[in-house]
């Protein structure tokens, strides 16, 4: 969740082959601009001497290496298309190639990822492929400079322990049960996915916006669904297209946004909405620290993104925890244990507190290595502002610079055993400093970081309370798209405990 979601990988959509046929026959229209260009696409001729660029390959006229970027997602293994090309090259720093049209240099190691988080704002800023910045618009997530310091200030001020324990804690515990109760409890088998989307997106319309009414909820979650199948997506907007499809939802969603956002301005004035109640308030009721209030536009851009970050991400690391707990009994056994010691801990009907959470330490181990594994967010983009040298190499300014979490995470001189499910390697000082980057690092670090933690660990206290479970389809393939996301929704068989 936050300024570094969403992920950078593209989602092959039913366009995608519309698109290539399409592409293919301009190709030879354009041939001579590409010779013109050169292989970079850029011109470098007024420079007094030539670059000495990373090695590597751009791949196709236009489509660069897009398509096999693409196909390790839908592989299930994002990181083979980095290690390839570090092979390929021998090169563990850094090497260039062509994605989304852009020249794209990507960083391949620790160092790498220290030196893109330590530079935001000075060689770097954020960057995100074109559709993402045209369905979401200005925001946190695609506003640099000293104007995306001043959002996320703006935001950072209601994501506090205050906050925390004085308004997430008790609402996500209450959505927790609930949820329980009305879409697992009776039932024998469920598609985990689908129906964890519907917590974490109660769960983010009710704390950023106080949305409680069930039917305005679910009308904005079935936007919001063809909305994420398009937010990554090849930008072209034809009838038919995921990107079509997508903007369309946006628009729908933003209007009804737009209508809350109003409707909460005129009772602010008229004192029958608090402005601490909830993220919504706050930007409507706090200039920033210039004196400068949010505009409305833009503050339904930042309620979008955040619902978008809040929503996805959580989703997708709750499932995959899941998905793991079921294939490991014994992982399963501790969890079940920590959080039973904290449910035998407190009164009947009375909800968890802030030191309660602070005791799922192993819990948290097992999220964290769940989140190594299979990382909500499995890379990100920047772009150069300047040109500079890195591990030897000349980066032009307007470059486009990758970062990989799904590369860090399955290095096996970074983790021992780094294919096995082991939350021990969390205790004590833990991975090496830049190497587990779910969150990404640095000033563009997931704001959202500590709500994800609760939500996510508020969810599986309540629900080892209730249940264990087997996968129904124990090897079912997990897909990027561009999350981690089980192909069939991972069904499992629920097995309620005994009162």
């Amino acid at each position: 969740m936050g300024d570094e979601y969403p992920s950078s990988l593209l989602v092959p959509d039913s366009s995608l082959i519309t698109t290539i046929a399409f592409v293919a026959v301009l190709v030879s229209l354009i041939v001579t601009v590409f010779i013109i260009i050169g292989e970079t696409g850029k011109l470098y001729s007024t420079r007094s001497k030539p670059l000495n660029l990373p090695p590597g390959s751009y791949g196709w006229p236009i489509l660069g290496e897009t398509l096999e970027f693409l196909g390790a997602g839908v592989d299930g293994i994002p990181e083979k298309y980095v290690k390839e090309r570090m092979e390929k090259y021998q090169s563990t720093e850094v090497f260039k190639t062509s994605l989304m049209g852009e020249s794209v240099a990507v960083l391949c190691s620790p160092a790498g990822n220290k030196f893109l988080f330590s530079n935001e704002n000075k060689l770097v800023t954020i960057w995100w492929p074109i559709s993402v910045r045209k369905l979401l618009g200005p925001c946190l997530a695609t506003t640099g400079g000293d104007e995306g310091k001043q959002m996320r200030k703006m935001l950072s001020c209601f994501i506090t322990p205050d906050a925390f324990t004085r308004l997430y804690i008790k609402t996500m515990d209450v959505v927790a049960q609930q949820h329980i109760n009305t879409h697992w409890l009776g039932k024998e088998e469920v598609k985990v996915f689908p129906i964890i989307k519907l917590y974490t997106f109660e769960v983010a319309c009710r704390l950023f916006m106080s949305l409680e009414d069930p039917q305005q909820i679910a009308k904005l979650a079935v936007l919001f669904n063809v909305f994420l199948k398009g937010i990554i997506s090849v930008p072209l907007n034809v009838p038919g297209t995921r990107f079509f499809n997508a903007k369309r939802a946006t628009i729908a969603i933003k209007k009804q946004l737009q209508m809350i956002v109003r409707n909460r301005r005129v009772a602010l004035e008229q004192e029958t909405a608090s402005a601490s109640q909830d993220l919504l308030s706050h930007l409507l009721a706090h200039p920033d620290e210039n004196g400068k209030f949010m505009p409305e536009s833009v503050i339904v851009n930042n309620i979008l993104m955040l619902l978008f970050a809040g929503h996805d991400t959580s989703s997708v690391a709750i499932t995959m925890l899941m998905k793991y707990l079921g294939q490991l009994p014994q992982t399963y056994e501790k969890v079940f244990r920590e959080q039973g010691e904290i449910a035998s801990s407190k009164e009947a009907g009375e909800f968890l507190h802030w030191e309660d959470i602070q005791k799922m330490r192993y819990s948290w181990n097992v999220v964290s290595e769940t989140m190594r594994l299979s990382p909500p967010v499995i890379g990100a983009f920047r772009e150069a502002l300047v040109d500079f040298k890195y591990a030897g190499y000349d980066i032009p300014k307007g470059w486009k610079l990758y970062w990989s979490a799904s590369l860090a995470h399955t290095d096996s001189s970074l983790f021992q055993g780094n294919i096995n499910f082991d939350p021990s390697r969390y205790e004590r000082a833990g991975p090496i400093p830049f190497s587990y980057v779910p969150f990404g690092g640095g000033p563009r670090m997931c704001l959202g970081k500590e709500f994800a933690r609760l939500e996510i660990l508020i969810f599986l206290h309540n629900i080892v309370k209730r249940f264990r479970w087997d996968l129904l389809i124990p090897d079912e393939k997990v897909e990027y798209d561009p999350l981690p996301t089980p192909v069939k929704g991972l069904p499992v068989h629920l097995h309620p405990h005994k009162p």
